[in-house]
């Protein structure tokens, strides 16, 4: 977590939970006291009203809230365009997510937000997509997050059957069609895998892949490029 994301959640801690002592928020935020005390430091040398009363924790001055988020109309159709994009191309979790984020964005600029919704000049069909596609798409998620290796059966496009292992690197979509970019252990080298071809998929939770500078989507871009 970003330094900025760690001081905004515990000026949400404090305005919400105040008075909390230092200890409550080190527990809230997964770090040591010290750590906190630090941050404290810095909210109030960034002009936040937070101040501490010994025995009872830290609070925030009376009234004192965040400024709202202000976004312009072409910043809510930036935004609202990607959360369709992610609701309907992409898994359960991300698409949930963006379900959620919208609804947010929804609350605190109602009129504006509809408004932009209904004029917003592109559309995000979900149903052009392969069903069985986006249903494996949530398991190679996570894959590529924990690192988990896979075993897949695919059907090449001249209809060949084949078997591999794999070490899931990256999702990419291509206009219709997402593709896993992954290291092949059966040809010791970077293959690109429709999706909508794969006709099993096994992921092995309790072997990661090893940290390796080759097993990075990063890695794998730049092999594509140079190809």
């Amino acid at each position: 977590m970003r330094k900025a994301d760690k001081l905004f959640q515990i000026t949400n801690l404090i305005r919400a939970r105040g008075p909390i002592t230092a200890q409550q928020l080190a527990d809230e935020m997964a770090m040591s006291v010290r750590s906190i005390y630090r941050y404290i430091d810095d909210l109030s040398a960034s002009g936040i009203p937070v101040y501490g009363t010994r025995g009872e924790g830290y609070r925030l001055t009376e009234n004192y809230d965040l400024p709202p988020l202000s976004l312009s109309d072409e910043e809510l159709e930036a935004l609202m365009l990607g959360m369709a994009i992610v609701k309907n191309w992409t898994g359960k979790t991300l698409g949930s997510a963006a379900r959620s984020l919208l609804h947010k964005i929804e609350s605190t600029q109602p009129h504006t937000a509809r408004q932009v919704a209904t004029n917003l000049p592109i559309g995000v069909p979900g149903y052009e997509l392969d069903t069985a596609a986006l249903s494996r798409w949530e398991n190679l998620y996570q894959a590529i997050k924990h690192r988990y290796p896979a075993e897949l059966h695919y059907v090449d496009a001249d209809a060949n059957p084949s078997e591999r292992k794999i070490y899931p690197l990256g999702l990419f979509y291509w206009g219709g069609k997402w593709t896993l970019g992954a290291w092949c252990c059966l040809r010791d080298d970077y293959r690109a895998f429709r999706l909508d071809r794969i006709t099993g998929l096994a992921l092995q939770p309790n072997n990661p892949f090893p940290f390796d500078q080759r097993f990075t989507k990063e890695a794998y871009i730049a092999a594509v490029r140079c190809s």
